[in-house]
């Protein structure tokens, strides 16, 4: 069996002299949709911290496409092809549409190019009708977009979306549940954290459900639908 895309192993992350993940173990597979699901403050957002080398582990492996990205900056993990979604849509606001894709263009890990200006704008279409417009003056809907779209035009093997559905009306979930299966059918590998337990049985392929720093069930989407103690136990309000 190859190795996951992405494999982390017996994680611990402090903040100070709290700690906030316990030993976390969690695989992607590449071209996998894997939800990382739990309530406020369960550590999701710390779990991609640590990917992402923003928080840096105290303990165990982040090992990605095999490499071990421990000890990296944040500027070399995303060298490595791992993009990252911020959860807070993290814009340049007096920039136009396009400038911020620009922005974040670069060859991917192994030099490919998969995602240029035009493919965005063909799979993201209002992005090519506000392409003039700057940031900050794009909806709500349109700036979660526009991160998506910007962290694409880097060319990464795997994103890592922070609660892409949070704060967004309903129809505009919808869209980005839609963009998402996009993006799978197109062979992209996915870590999606996210409280929306109804969102991610709609659009991820595996899932992941983390509570108080520690992980609690892995599975398919399917044996998670199944499991109402798990998500009784987990994911309830």
């Amino acid at each position: 069996m190859s190795a996951p895309l992405l494999a982390l192993r017996q994680l611990d992350v402090f903040y100070g002299a709290s700690q906030i993940l316990f030993g976390v173990n969690l695989d992607v597979e590449r071209g996998q949709t894997m939800a990382l699901l739990g309530r406020n403050g369960a550590g999701k957002s710390t779990t991609f911290k640590a990917i992402a080398g923003l928080a840096p582990p105290r303990g165990g492996s982040v090992v990605f496409a095999h490499q071990h990205l421990e000890g990296r900056s944040p500027t070399r993990i995303a060298r490595a092809g791992i993009g990252y979604v911020p959860e807070d849509r993290q814009v340049f606001p007096e920039h136009t549409v396009e400038d911020n894709l620009r922005i974040g263009a670069k060859r991917g890990a192994n030099g490919g190019q998969a995602w240029t200006l035009s493919r965005i704008y063909k799979v993201f279409p209002i992005l090519a009708e506000r392409r003039h417009r700057r940031a900050d003056r794009l909806s709500g809907g349109e700036q979660q977009m526009l991160t998506i779209a910007r962290t694409l035009m880097g060319n990464p093997d795997l994103i890592l979306l922070d609660e892409p559905s949070e704060g967004l009306a309903p129809i505009i979930v919808q869209r980005i549940g839609e963009l998402i299966a996009q993006l799978r059918e197109s062979g992209v590998s996915i870590l999606m954290a996210e409280q929306n337990m109804h969102f991610c049985l709609r659009v991820a392929t595996h899932a992941t459900v983390i509570d108080k720093g520690e992980i609690r069930f892995t599975g398919t989407i399917e044996n998670l639908r199944e499991n109402d103690d798990v998500k009784a136990r987990y994911l309830s309000v």
